[in-house]
């Protein structure tokens, strides 16, 4: 089935040797007893070249780190200029991250070094998630929370060092934090950067810093590498391609468990129902084993994962028994699991891509890149020696892009722009992207800003609704949404809204018991629509008893964590509209669902579609064809006209979620700048 193939440079690379690696980021120490947390830092590539790292930082003002996930620098690199003295007078050490399940394992992990609680000196801040103080001294953060802070402070004035790890990932706010970290240090000569990147990516990083360089300045920026000692990986390909890489996943599993020896598996998939399905179908199949062999433990691993499942991948694996990793490319570059012996790469990806002409953003599964699937081969040769299963063809990887696409040429760029105006940078076409988005994208993404009346007649941000906008931490649209929603006199309701649509999984269907927990979803629809909906869970989660709720949810198949989120939320964003003055009224019950359908038009016009004979709905600026998805209340539900949010893309269909019923006339009624009526049927895009 699999050719074997021996292991390419990229994953044994030896750059630097190192003795041994410690347990990494978010995993429990179960090393406790053999190592200090003092031995185990000394342990770490890093380590040896702590003296050299600081000397860069002292004398550069950027610096650019070479080191895969593991060789400690995420850990190690702010303990280092904590304890070198950068946070004296009350400064700070940011350490951005693109994805917040990394910056809350992170920060987890080195409060433990520090030996501080989480949130002390120690702390971290993801979108709706402040966990720190003013005793904070290294604060982990997403891109996105450190570009919002600047929105405050331009010049981001607490910070002395700011550290943007894996940026190499080239996400849409890590490329905007490049830029406007490039003009605040011309601003502040005594700003630190330090880059985290790639090999192959540190001398383009290097290039950026330096090309607008005066010729006698000297060099702004300097590179070290941190790499350890990665062990041997073995790569085999298939020989023949396969037609459903997930059947052969779970063959791959279990042939691993019958061939090899102990040593956990993970196994990459595209996206959370591919995941969920996978996981639940090796379970099912494991129960199947010879009660001689080792048993397995299924994990899901992906961004929208309730927090404390997601920390159960990093738990130490129990005697007898073999860890089944199920994840997306989160566990590709921003954490290091433990134990991990065996790859299983499906050789695909799900990337945002945004279409233009249509305006709509998409999740749509591609191949991965060759850098991509380097990365994922040396998750199995941290600890020790190991295998990759990649499940294409030798032939079909030398057809694989060298790099991936940076995510700022495929991405819906308003709430970037909007961003960038808040920021006083108004001609953004002259912004200095490391990477240029593609024209047809900056244009199309000027139009929603304007169709949302954010920006002027001359492209500047109106006030106060376009600063407020920029300033609310949701999508535009919502954003929109929320500053109309006294217009229309229900800011409670959609303040709820907003919340619900905030948090993932608030719905849940074990496994075994998808017709009950249907049968449970169906006492909260509305015919109206998925928004509805939601906002009828909620009303009936906060109307029960504290004491109660868990066993509430429990009993309805609802998501306790995620609800408790949401009122978290909710409570944010009320106290934004109070800080912005504006009004917030309840609608009465007799017209609320059509007062808050109405609002909820006022920003979603853009996605705006018309139902089919056939059941589908088509796109009325564009024509696409979508399909209601199987987990949204309008699936099999009729309704001529509908506004929609979320949209999922798969080969063959285009599926759209969070799905509102509405009337014709209020498109053309709260949008007349972007809709008009033709005749006494024809509605059209103008």
């Amino acid at each position: 089935m699999f050719a074997h193939q021996p292991p390419p440079a990229s994953i044994t690379s030896n750059i630097v040797s190192a003795d041994a690696e410690a347990p990494l980021p978010g995993s429990a120490l179960n090393e406790l007893a053999r190592f200090s947390l003092q031995r185990q830092r000394e342990l770490l590539p890093i380590f040896r070249h702590r003296k050299s790292l600081l000397y860069l930082v002292e004398t550069k003002p950027v610096t650019i780190v070479v080191g895969h996930t593991g060789s400690g620098k995420t850990t190690q690199l702010p303990q280092y200029l904590h304890e070198a003295g950068w946070t004296q007078d009350g400064k700070i050490i940011a350490c951005t991250q693109p994805r917040r399940v990394a910056a809350t394992t992170v920060a987890t992990r080195v409060a433990e070094e520090v030996g501080c609680t989480l949130g002390q000196e120690v702390g971290y801040s993801i979108r709706f998630e402040d966990v720190t103080s003013d005793k904070t001294r290294i604060k982990y953060m997403t891109d996105g929370m450190l570009l919002r802070e600047a929105l405050v402070d331009p010049l981001l004035t607490r910070y002395r060092v700011i550290m943007l790890d894996e940026a190499h990932e080239r996400t849409v706010y890590t490329d905007i934090l490049l830029g406007v970290l490039k003009k605040i240090r011309k601003r502040r000569k005594d700003l630190r950067l330090v880059i985290s990147s790639a090999t192959l990516d540190a001398e383009e990083f290097k290039a950026y810093f330096e090309k607008d360089k005066n010729a006698a300045e000297e060099e702004v920026s300097g590179i070290i590498s941190l790499e350890g000692k990665m062990f041997p990986v073995d790569v085999m390909y298939l020989e023949e391609p396969t037609e459903n890489y997930v059947e052969k996943a779970i063959e791959t599993v279990f042939e691993i468990t019958a061939r090899e020896r102990s040593g956990d598996i993970l196994l990459f998939l595209t996206g959370r129902d591919e995941i969920e399905r996978t996981a639940e179908l090796i379970a099912e199949r494991a129960t199947n084993l010879p009660p001689n062999r080792e048993q397995l433990l299924v994990l899901p691993l992906y961004a929208g994962l309730p927090t404390d499942r997601q920390l159960a991948v990093f738990e130490p694996t129990p005697e007898g028994v073999r860890k089944v990793i199920v994840s997306t490319n989160i566990a590709e570059a921003s954490v290091t699991i433990d134990g991990i012996a065996f790859v299983i790469d499906c050789g695909f990806v799900k990337l945002r891509a945004y279409n233009p002409l249509t305006g709509m953003e998409s999740l749509t599964v591609a191949s991965i890149s060759k850098a991509s699937a380097a990365q994922r081969a040396g998750r199995a040769g941290r600890t020790k020696p190991g295998k990759c299963f990649r499940l294409y063809t030798q032939a079909a990887y030398d057809t694989l892009a060298p790099t991936s696409v940076p995510e700022i040429q495929r991405s819906d760029l308003a709430p970037v722009i909007l961003q960038l105006k808040a920021l006083g940078i108004d001609n953004v076409a002259r912004f200095d992207f490391m990477t240029p988005p593609p024209a047809e994208m900056m244009v199309r993404a000027l139009e929603l800003l304007y169709s949302l009346g954010t920006l002027d007649d001359y492209g500047k941000l109106t006030q106060p609704l376009g600063l407020q906008m920029a300033e609310f931490p949701v999508e535009p649209m919502m954003a929109r949404i929320l500053l109309s929603s006294n217009d229309f006199g229900c800011g409670e309701q959609i303040l709820t809204i907003a919340a619900m649509t905030s948090v993932q999984n608030v719905f849940v269907t074990p496994e075994g018991e998808k017709k009950v927990a249907e049968s449970a979803k169906r006492k909260f629809t509305v015919e109206e629509g998925d928004h509805m909906t939601l906002l009828n869970v909620y009303h009936s989660y906060t109307s029960q008893p504290r004491e109660r709720a868990v066993k509430w949810c429990h009993q309805h198949f609802l998501n306790h964590k995620a609800l408790i989120k949401a009122v978290s939320i909710r409570a944010q964003l009320r106290r934004y509209m109070e800080r912005f003055n504006i009004p917030i009224r309840s609608a009465s019950p007799e017209t609320a669902v059509h007062d808050i359908r109405r609002c909820l038009v006022s920003g979603y016009f853009a996605h705006a579609a018309r139902m089919q004979p056939d059941g589908t709905y088509k796109m009325i600026k564009g024509g696409e064809t979508l399909w209601a998805h199987p987990t949204s209340v309008m699936f099999n539900r009729k309704a001529d006209w509908i506004v929609f949010y979320e949209i999922v893309e798969t080969d063959k269909k285009i599926f759209i979620r969070d799905i509102t019923k509405i009337e014709k006339e209020w498109l053309a009624e709260l949008a007349p700048h972007y809709y008009e009526v033709k005749g006494k049927k024809t509605l059209e895009y103008m």
